[in-house]
């Protein structure tokens, strides 16, 4: 058993090497925070199954350590496209506050290949938008669920095309409302993550990715500098569009949602 502090640290570690919360992608804070929520408030025991992308971090599964008190079982579905990549993000894990834990299972997203109906909670962190058939996605993680099990997506709004070709689709929380639906779910929350500022910031970090090598440490440090703590701030300081209602702009949305308890297995 992991002692708090080391799955602390192990947060720590992935906030600042994995998802670079202060440098990238200050929306995957929203990940983190709804993670540890529920590793605290699933029971002792309960069945927790996780489909995240292991391959790419050398076989890992990211967020095994919370749900150490769990039946907890995550499965590797990394897209076909990372099969000849490899773990080319393993350095973002090197790192002696990692808690290394290998994934259960390697499988594709939408056939796990897991048993019906034995999920308490489900998790789908970041892997949506990779998965070819959506129809059969959802279908599946409505089939892990038990009747009355809860389940949560964390996915990016704005992201660039990545891990070509397998990246396929972005969701608004109404298309995720409606697929839920359409596969027995039921969406019970939705929260916006980030605003227009953190959107701009985060095209600002891949927009530098395009300058030659020699002028992008300048660039860099303009922009981190300057820039990356103004926009968190503006972020911070102005949520709301003042000119046009029902009119937002987050960088990612996460989805608790849950299976009716009356609903088939």
């Amino acid at each position: 058993m992991y002692t708090q502090a080391e799955i602390d640290a192990h947060r720590e570690m992935l906030e600042e090497r994995v998802f670079q919360i202060d440098r990238k992608w200050p929306q995957f804070r929203r990940l983190l925070d709804d993670v540890d929520e529920l590793a605290r408030r699933t029971p002792p025991g309960a069945r927790v199954v996780s489909l995240e992308r292991g391959m790419l971090y050398g076989g890992i599964s990211l967020l095994a350590p919370f749900f150490q008190r769990h039946d907890f079982h995550s499965v590797d579905c990394s897209p076909a496209s990372a099969e000849g990549r490899g773990a080319y993000n393993r350095a973002m894990v090197d790192d002696p506050r990692c808690l290394t834990v290998a994934t259960s299972s390697r499988g594709l997203a939408e056939k796990t290949g897991l048993a019906s109906g034995q999920a308490d909670l489900v998790i789908v962190p970041n892997l949506v938008h990779h998965v070819r058939d959506q129809t059969a996605l959802f279908a599946e993680i409505a089939r892990l669920m038990k009747p009355g099990g809860r389940g949560y997506i964390f996915e990016p709004l704005v992201r660039e095309l990545h891990q070509a070709p397998d990246d396929y689709v972005r969701y608004t929380p109404w298309g995720f409302a409606e697929q839920l639906g359409l596969a027995g779910l039921r969406c019970d929350r939705t929260i916006q993550e980030g605003g227009p500022f953190s959107v701009i910031a985060y095209c600002w970090t891949q927009a530098l990715e395009y300058f030659p090598e020699a002028e992008r440490a300048d660039m860099e440090r303009w922009f981190y500098d300057e820039h990356f703590p103004q926009l968190m701030d503006w972020d911070a300081a102005h949520r709301d569009n003042l000119a046009r209602r029902h009119t937002s702009f987050p960088a990612a949305s996460a989805i608790f949602f849950s299976k009716p308890a009356c609903a088939a297995a």
